[in-house]
């Protein structure tokens, strides 16, 4: 499992050195077996790597891993942008299960994130953070975002921005019986997760109301 890591960490973090090894394997093996088509399987890998290399490290460290802590000690801006926006470069150091810390980097572009969506969300620098790595290489991390404290309080605005706009249309025409069941809807889809005596009691206001109107 620590092999895997290693190979994961690497591929993820060094994508253009991944492309020159993928270059260098299969071209030697086409010239020891004389066959052409061994040449075959180099970009198809080497795209693979681009566009899913972080997700399946940020799956395999999900799935295999122990959970730890980590803290980010540096964040430097760079002068190349991704999607208009400048590429920074982390360091961090991540607790081991003997309780000392030892250091590892990422940046914008190779960081490993869990849950695996389209989105960067690095936590900021000096906090400590979930993360999960296989033990015996601690260099290589996913980052459990949501189970962060800022991971938490986005999710929580996540959920809260349904509920500003549902209510704003419920405010605006009280008999509308699709506003109300909007409200309703939103509130609810929010005690699901996080408890809420004010927006339960809320419920079962609107659910009143929407008896009396039907």
């Amino acid at each position: 499992m620590i092999f895997i890591s290693k190979i994961l960490f690497f591929t993820s973090h060094h994508g253009f050195y991944t492309v020159i090894i993928l270059f260098v394997f299969f071209g030697l093996l086409s010239y020891v077996t004389k066959k052409a088509w061994f040449l075959g399987p180099i970009l198809p890998l080497a795209i693979l790597n681009g566009f899913a290399g972080q997700y399946l490290n940020a799956w395999y460290l999900n799935k295999y891993g122990v959970e730890s802590t980590a803290i980010i000690t540096s964040d430097v801006e760079t002068n190349s942008t991704l999607n208009d926006m400048y590429i920074h470069d982390y360091e961090a150091i991540v607790r081991k299960q003997d309780g000392k810390y030892t250091s590892t980097f990422f940046s914008t572009t190779s960081a490993t994130i869990y849950p695996i969506e389209n989105a960067i969300r690095i936590p900021r620098m000096g906090s400590h953070f979930p993360v999960k790595y296989i033990p015996g290489y601690e260099k290589n991390i996913v980052i459990l975002y949501y189970q962060s404290e800022e991971g938490n309080n986005a999710l929580k605005y996540e959920k809260i921005a349904p509920i500003q706009s549902a209510k704003i249309k419920y405010e605006a025409d009280r008999t509308n019986k699709e506003f109300i069941e909007e409200y309703i809807a939103a509130l609810e889809d929010y005690v699901k997760t996080y408890d809420s005596e004010e927006y339960k009691i809320k419920i079962e206001e609107l659910k009143a109301e929407l008896r009396k109107l039907k």
